[in-house]
């Protein structure tokens, strides 16, 4: 068996063990004589796998009791629209930050349910980066703050997050347990499971009770945060498999610690920018370097130290898909390249992209 690099920004990297270890159970999933893709989601066998993986993330993000943990469906497309439907009133408004392609779709969507703020707007901004803290001028009064904790196509990331009166909504697709936070600063976190905790089909949302008791009446019921509390995730059949698959990432997550794999996510970053900052302008970062993210390094070839070019990028990426690394490719929205460097990827691949990285410059500078 070959195994490339995988630096796709979801899907993403799974852990190979995590993956070994459901290809060993896919036949017939803990002598049940099936597989967990044929089980019923009211089975006990999958009762106790639904309810680890709840378990787990209480553990490992620290997530106290007045918060709900939910497994929906639809992305964090879907929590675009469902987050002001449930939480943006009438008569209020809510207050967002448009820090790049993915919040400028949350702003549009809200806009779509009712009054929005664009307290700051940096998504044209080059080289990216995320407002600065002092430029946030929240409206009083304003149902919820909602930001996007790292910017996957830009490569620019929240460092420290704003200290609001109203509740703190934010996507982290991103960067969901990637590093350390305190749940309770926030009211409502949504993320996709692709990047960081399991396959795709999985949304992660961890939303505190009493927000989501004061939604309005009248609500769809499947786009109602309260059917979804009151039925433990289990109102519709959920996406079993991929849950079952976040368990088992969680459960790796506890066995490699979350202080060491915070840890190494920061190495690793750092590792990749120190090869693209000393490169002598060859490889240039798009993000300012104090918004750079840890999950998504995206950068530029400069082959005259001046001009971008898309020729040697192409070349770049075709080489190193060759070489076993794949997904480099930037965005086809913005293009140059992206590393994307989620928790699961081996710290190896970092040392063999920079490598690479090193010898094509010596080929092509």
């Amino acid at each position: 068996m070959s195994r490339i690099y995988n630096f796709n920004a979801g899907p993403a990297a799974l852990p190979l063990e995590v993956i070994e270890e459901a290809q060993r159970e896919l036949v017939d999933f803990q002598g049940t004589g099936m597989s967990l893709l044929e089980s019923s989601h009211r089975a006990k066998a999958y009762d106790a796998v639904h309810n680890e993986a709840i378990a787990n993330l209480r553990e490992l993000m620290g997530i106290p009791e007045d918060y709900a943990v939910l497994f929906l469906q639809g992305g964090a497309s879907m929590q675009f629209s469902m987050v002001p439907m449930n939480l943006l009133l009438p008569g209020t408004s809510a207050d967002y930050v448009n820090s790049g392609a993915w919040a400028n779709k949350a702003v549009k969507e809200a806009q779509k349910v009712g009054q929005v703020n664009v307290i700051a707007n940096t998504a044209k901004d080059i080289p990216t980066r995320i407002p600065a803290m002092e430029t946030l001028a929240f409206t009083p009064g304003a149902a919820y703050v909602h930001i996007t904790s790292n910017e996957t196509i830009a490569g620019a990331q929240w460092k420290a997050f704003p200290k609001t009166e109203a509740p703190l909504v934010a996507d982290m697709s991103s960067d969901i347990l990637s590093r350390p936070f305190d749940v309770r600063d926030f009211g409502l976190i949504y993320a996709g499971a692709q990047k960081n905790l399991g396959p795709s089909g999985v949304t992660l949302v961890i939303v505190r009770k009493d927000l989501a008791e004061k939604a309005p009446a009248g609500l769809p019921t499947m786009l109602d945060y309260r059917t979804h509390i009151e039925a433990n995730s289990l109102y519709n059949t959920p996406p079993t498999f991929g849950i079952y698959l976040l368990a088992l990432v969680t459960r790796w997550v506890k066995k490699v610690g979350k202080e060491n794999l915070f840890k190494q996510n920061v190495e690793k970053a750092a590792k990749l920018y120190a090869a693209i900052d000393g490169s002598g302008g060859f490889f240039k970062g798009t993000a300012v370097p104090e918004c750079r993210s840890d999950m998504n390094v995206t950068f530029r070839i400069f082959p005259d130290g001046a001009n971008a070019s898309e020729e040697m990028e192409k070349k770049f990426v075709a080489e190193a898909t060759a070489a076993g690394f794949a997904g480099l490719k930037g965005h086809r929205s913005v293009g140059g390249l992206r590393a994307s460097i989620y928790n699961a990827f081996p710290a190896k691949g970092v040392d063999d992209l920079v490598a690479f990285m090193a010898d094509f410059q010596k080929k092509n500078g």
